[in-house]
């Protein structure tokens, strides 16, 4: 006998379509919640390459300390499939909005408690063990977390605005960014570098409950999507999404996957491994000028984020994210010999072009292109899976590979530049399997306007047409 795939639901009230008003309201939420989401994961990433090798790994050599410190920061990628395969289950079948509260609370404990943690000094290895835990379940809790904001604003944007609407998920991303490296500099800066680093650092994860008490406020106020309940009052919701998205999507989490190689590497080249790669070459002076750099390109990506998204709406996904695939691999190249011997000065400039052509091309309109490789009732399993276990591969491991890398180049890159270009051809194959539905609907749409422009023009008379 057997087992159904579905089980029903108890019937609801038909939802009320989605206005422009709720259109917006559940952009904005994606936005914040997001960007509060991504402040307390990527506060680890700055702090792993400023801080917490000396804190938490005084008794072995500057460089040991490095690796010993992303390796930690690589552990919340490895938790997050585990975050995603709980909240894509639970999530397809109980809605989205209620796994990304319960993701943002977790996500706000786990930070908080990192600015508490007792520097190994005073605990000794107690100190890793428990921010090792911690990482773990900030890991699970941005596995969770990305899915459902997605959904959210890809189920309710209407079909011809999907990579604009999802790409106010990917905001957050730079928002939480800007927020973490702008409260990092400013603690910096105000206390200076010795009490910075003796317990300064820990402020802004200590501020994270503020931020995550008004994030949780915000996404409180938004409800599924109606295509997701619409599905919930026939009965329609999967028993074991997860498994049914293994099973019968397998081609689309690979898809997924490797769409999420190439450029959340660079990604962490940019904004993580960069400042480690200056402060070694270039002293205090270029991890400062890093981070002003990281400032500046996470500011100016909350513009050109949803730009590409918009883009990929008129132009479609694929096309993107190919050639920005090739312009990675061709460009880490020089972007490494500028950072040896480049003027400081103009690095914001150039780590602009890196994120905000190259890198948000493909990332703006991520949200919409993965929601499309699956159908809604195994939309959220499918793409979470997807999503994080290309995570792991490349912006959980490329800090601690960059730096292995790079001891093994003699302190060149080299080897580190061919590892991101291996990851190019990966992304560009997934890219030529993935399904591309705006670009298809792009070509349906041209081909209807120029069938009806001949068919307006057979009915007109000869002497409209000579008019003309």
């Amino acid at each position: 006998m057997s087992t159904p795939t579905t089980a029903a639901a108890p019937p609801v009230r038909r939802p009320d379509p989605t206005t422009t008003a709720t259109r917006r309201r559940v952009a904005l939420a994606s936005f914040v919640g997001t960007t509060v989401e991504y402040y307390d994961f990527y506060l680890y990433a700055t702090a792993s390459a400023l801080v917490f090798a000396p804190t938490f790994f005084p008794s072995v050599t500057p460089a040991v300390g490095v690796i010993a410190s992303f390796a930690t920061y690589g552990v919340g990628f490895v938790a997050r499939p585990l975050g995603g395969i709980v909240a894509g289950h639970l999530g397809d079948r109980i809605g989205r909005k209620k796994l990304l509260v319960a993701s943002l609370v977790l996500m706000g404990i786990a930070s908080t408690l990192i600015g508490a943690i007792p520097s190994a000094s005073t605990i000794g290895v107690g100190a890793v063990v428990a921010l090792v835990v911690l990482r773990l379940l900030q890991g699970v809790a941005a596995g969770a977390e990305w899915g459902g904001s997605a959904l959210l604003s890809v189920e309710h944007a209407p079909a011809r605005h999907r990579g604009l609407f999802g790409a106010f998920t990917q905001m957050g991303s730079a928002g939480g960014m800007l927020l973490a490296t702008g409260v990092f500099t400013l603690v910096r800066t105000l206390l200076g570098n010795e009490a910075f680093l003796a317990w300064g650092w820990r402020l802004p994860f200590l501020f994270s409950a503020v931020i995550v008490a008004v994030g949780l406020v915000i996404r409180l106020g938004v409800q599924d999507a109606p295509v997701f309940q619409e599905l919930r009052a026939s009965g329609g919701v999967e028993r074991f999404p997860v498994w049914q998205a293994i099973r019968q999507h397998p081609r689309s989490i690979l898809v997924t996957a490797g769409l999420r190689l190439v450029q959340p590497a660079l990604y962490s080249i940019l904004t993580t491994y960069s400042l480690t790669y200056l402060g070694n070459v270039r002293g205090p002076e270029g991890a400062d000028a890093g981070l002003r750099a990281v400032l500046v390109i996470s500011a100016v990506s909350l513009v050109t984020t949803p730009f590409w998204g918009w883009l990929s709406d008129r132009v479609g996904r694929r096309v993107l994210t190919i050639w920005s695939a090739v312009g990675i691999a061709v460009l880490i190249w020089p972007f490494f010999a500028f950072l040896d011997a480049g003027p400081l000065v103009l690095l914001p400039l150039v780590a602009l072009v890196g994120m905000c052509v190259f890198h948000d091309s493909i990332y703006g309109p991520q949200a919409a292109w993965f929601a499309e490789q699956f159908p809604t009732g195994r939309r959220y399993s499918g793409m979470s899976l997807g999503y994080q276990i290309g995570s792991i591969f490349s912006v959980g491991l490329t800090p601690l590979l960059a730096a292995v890398f790079v001891e093994l180049g003699g302190g060149s890159p080299w080897i580190l530049c061919g590892y991101l270009g291996v990851y190019a051809v990966l992304s560009i194959v997934a890219a030529v399997f993935a399904v591309d539905p705006r670009a298809a609907e792009r070509r349906a749409e041209r081909a209807g306007r120029t069938e009806r422009a001949g068919h307006a023009a057979e009915r007109e008379t000869p002497e409209v047409r000579v008019s003309r």
